[in-house]
């Protein structure tokens, strides 16, 4: 059996986070504490030992020509601040006789030392770990000349005990802190993610169907953009939704009346036994037949433009090899056969950032609406004027009237020069692609008669 994984909340990470970062700097804490207090509590006690050291060695004298201690108070009573410890002491002449000690059968290995500088050393004491100084004193008189050594040692549990009363003063405050912080960052992560929640709250409470944006009023900046970018992907989801919509109601408003048109032909067809009369409902059969296939043509197209526009990357297009792959393609000999179809382009890349798809189709359009409508010959071709790359199809006709050439780009947009071979889909499919490309659609006539374009934003080459 698989076993579910449940996924970590946002707080649980992050106060898994921080508690990491807690416990890896309290570790390195801890050490860099421990290291300072043993070095503190060492020098201390080495303190401790050198004054006790030095005061037995201040209170050697010479009497008739020995060495004398009188071991003085003051000396025990700095061993005596660490009670729990065990001393030694020893007064000696080096590679001469021992003159007084705590334990004379007990042998400390000193390390050899060259000078009478005090030098401090650890060794084993009645096995048991210990910290000895060594301090030797000059006497140069005339009953006794040479040195005269100190040993003072003692056990390291006062040492010891420093250390550990110095690191639990400092993390015993830093641990409360710590369970202090962690409690706040849950607090502020609460808080933080408070936004979040009420996000989630908003989307679980719309009606499937709305997409609207979300208001990203007063959320922190990092939610802010999270949620453009989701308000993004809802307006292109609802473009999306909506062409589908569209292309549904069109697709059901625009077939009703060719197919009962294909139907009735049919039966007429099928009625009439007069050769010449069947020919002619044949004949307006097949033209119906022609013009329902064109329709579904252009709804096809313009969903499927409308879809790349929100989808497909915009990418350098050459309409000059736009132009021409729409030429080559002849399918303008379908729409008018005979028609010659020039194509006029430079040398010099006219580069728009778009879709090369999209822009055939609706060069396309462009094209097949000068054959139907316009008068020969026909001219496409591509051209940069300023900063304005123009994608352009040319007939010798005088073109729509203002009051249509004004609402040219209306879905099912039809005049009276249409007929019933045109869907009034095609510009509608050239003013999608204007738009979505930050184009527009130009018309104009001159003296050689009438330009349809669609005019983009030059852009330039890769080098």
């Amino acid at each position: 059996m698989a076993r579910l994984h449940l996924p970590h909340s946002l707080t649980a990470r992050v106060l898994s986070a921080v508690m990491l970062i807690l416990i890896l700097g309290g570790c390195l804490v801890a050490l860099s504490i421990w290291a300072n207090g043993r070095l503190a509590a060492r020098q201390a006690y080495d303190r401790l030992l050198l004054g006790a050291a030095n005061d037995i060695a201040e209170s050697v004298r010479i009497q008739d020509g020995e060495p004398f201690v009188d071991l003085p108070v003051s000396a025990f009573q700095l061993l005596a601040q660490a009670p729990d410890d065990r001393i030694f002491y020893a007064v000696q002449v080096p590679g001469g006789p021992f003159i007084t000690g705590l334990d004379r059968d007990t042998v400390i290995e000193v390390p050899q030392q060259p000078g009478t500088a005090p030098f401090y050393f650890t060794a084993d004491l009645n096995g048991e770990s210990a910290r000895f100084v060594r301090v030797a004193r000059l006497f140069a008189e005339r009953e006794f000349s040479g040195e005269v050594e100190v040993l003072v040692g003692q056990t390291l549990r006062a040492r010891q005990m420093m250390t550990a009363g110095l690191m639990r003063d400092a993390l015993l405050p830093m641990a409360v802190a710590g369970v202090l912080l962690l409690i706040m960052s849950w607090f502020v992560t609460r808080s933080a993610l408070r936004p979040l929640e009420a996000l989630s709250d908003d989307l679980t409470r719309r009606d499937p169907h709305d997409l609207t944006p979300m208001a990203s009023d007063g959320l922190p900046r990092e939610l802010q953009v999270m949620l453009t970018a989701m308000n993004r992907f809802m307006g292109r989801l609802d473009r999306q939704v909506d062409t589908m919509r569209n292309l549904i109601a069109d697709t059901a408003h625009q077939l009703r009346t060719p197919v009962a048109a294909i139907r009735v032909q049919a039966e007429i067809a099928q009625d009439d036994p007069e050769p010449p009369a069947r020919a002619r409902a044949l004949d307006r059969l097949l033209r119906r037949t022609r013009s329902l296939g064109t329709l579904l043509d252009q709804l096809l197209s313009r969903a499927m433009v409308i879809h790349r526009i929100d989808s497909a990357p915009r990418r350098p297009v050459d309409l000059r090899e736009v132009a021409l792959d729409v030429l080559e393609q002849s399918d303008h000999e379908l729409v008018a056969p005979g028609v010659e179809v020039r194509l006029e382009i430079g040398e010099t890349p006219v580069l728009v950032n778009a879709d090369a798809f999209s822009l055939g189709e609706a060069a396309k359009n462009l094209l097949g609406n000068a054959l139907r409508h316009g008068d020969p010959p026909v001219s496409i071709g591509a051209t940069q004027e300023g900063n304005s790359a123009i994608l352009w199809v040319r007939d010798h006709g005088p073109g729509p009237a203002t009051p249509i050439a004004d609402h040219i780009g209306d879905r099912f947009n039809r005049t009276t020069r249409s007929g019933e071979d045109s869907s009034g889909l095609g510009l509608s499919i050239v003013k999608s692609t204007a738009e979505a490309f930050d184009g527009t659609v130009e018309m104009a006539r001159d003296e050689t008669g009438f330009r349809a374009a669609l005019s983009f934003p030059a852009t330039r080459g890769i080098e």
